[in-house]
């Protein structure tokens, strides 16, 4: 979905690859030349990033992240762009709201512990913990921001 994201901001087209084989294959073919880029998170590109064997242009998030200040966001040469991933923990419909009220202060806490907080960033994850409203109003305003998006896909697969 990045890449169609990009297209649209950008107002380019670029041949998108679908890779079977995931990352791993996407990078072989970065490295060798068959294909000029890869757009994913950091931890399945960290390995060949800290070896060298690529290198990397921008990152996705709208702010510089702290382990990469010399790195560019995309967003500098591309107003509007950003492009970053998310994890929520969801419970089912009809969990108590004591139960997860519960569950959301116990995970606030463990990854903004220092160790944990620090253990994190330095995979490329940085915590924004939300209450469980917080996180519902979330959601729902990705689902509206990628909906053009997954509706350009569903036009053009």
């Amino acid at each position: 979905m990045g890449g169609e994201a990009l297209q649209q901001l950008a107002g380019i087209k670029l041949l998108m690859v679908p890779y079977l084989g995931g990352t791993a294959q996407a990078l072989n073919d970065v490295i060798s030349g068959r294909v000029p880029m890869v757009i994913d998170g950091y931890p399945p590109l960290a390995g060949a990033l800290q070896a060298g064997t690529i290198k990397a242009l921008a990152v996705g998030s709208t702010a510089r992240l702290p382990e990469f200040r010399d790195l560019p966001t995309a967003a500098e040469t591309l107003p509007g762009f950003n492009l970053r991933g998310w994890l929520a923990l969801v419970a089912p419909v009809g969990t108590p709201d004591a139960i997860v009220r519960k569950l959301s202060e116990d995970l606030s806490a463990a990854v903004t512990h220092p160790a944990t907080k620090t253990k994190l960033e330095t995979t490329g994850n940085y915590p924004h913990p939300m209450t469980p409203t917080e996180l519902l109003a979330f959601i729902q305003s990705e689902q509206r921001r990628w909906k053009p998006v997954l509706e350009q896909i569903a036009k053009n697969p």
